[in-house]
């Protein structure tokens, strides 16, 4: 099985690394995101997690980059309706937690409803 690799760096040396030096290997608009300093709710979940890794951790917080310090941190991220557990793995390194939660589901038409129309229940055979 393949070592996970992001941009060159295994990912015991990406771990190892310091923040800013983290912020460097990134894509530019992560780093610009990462430049402008981190919102507070994005503060209060961070310390939350420091306190407690183990504990399964809820936000609302959508925007936040996944940074080396949330691998291996099981969370909860809102999608508008509930709250989708996620593992974060070193694969999503620079995505945002929205990213990987869908606000959406998938359209799956069907037969047609209670109070349909009669030309709208027909189905045809083949």
């Amino acid at each position: 099985m393949a070592k996970f690799e992001y941009r060159g760096r295994q990912l015991e040396e990406i771990e190892k690394m310091k923040y800013d030096d983290v912020k460097k290997i990134l894509t530019a608009r992560q780093r610009r995101t990462l430049e402008r300093g981190l919102r507070k709710p994005h503060k209060m979940l961070l310390e939350k997690i420091k306190k407690n890794p183990d504990k399964f951790h809820r936000t609302r917080s959508r925007d936040i980059i996944i940074t080396p310090e949330l691998f291996g941190i099981r969370l909860g991220i809102y999608s508008g309706k509930e709250y989708v557990a996620l593992d974060i793995k070193p694969e999503m390194l620079g995505l945002k937690l929205g990213e990987l939660v869908p606000t959406r589901k998938s359209v799956k038409h069907s037969s047609p409803g209670f109070g349909a129309t009669k030309s709208s229940k027909f189905v045809p055979l083949k």
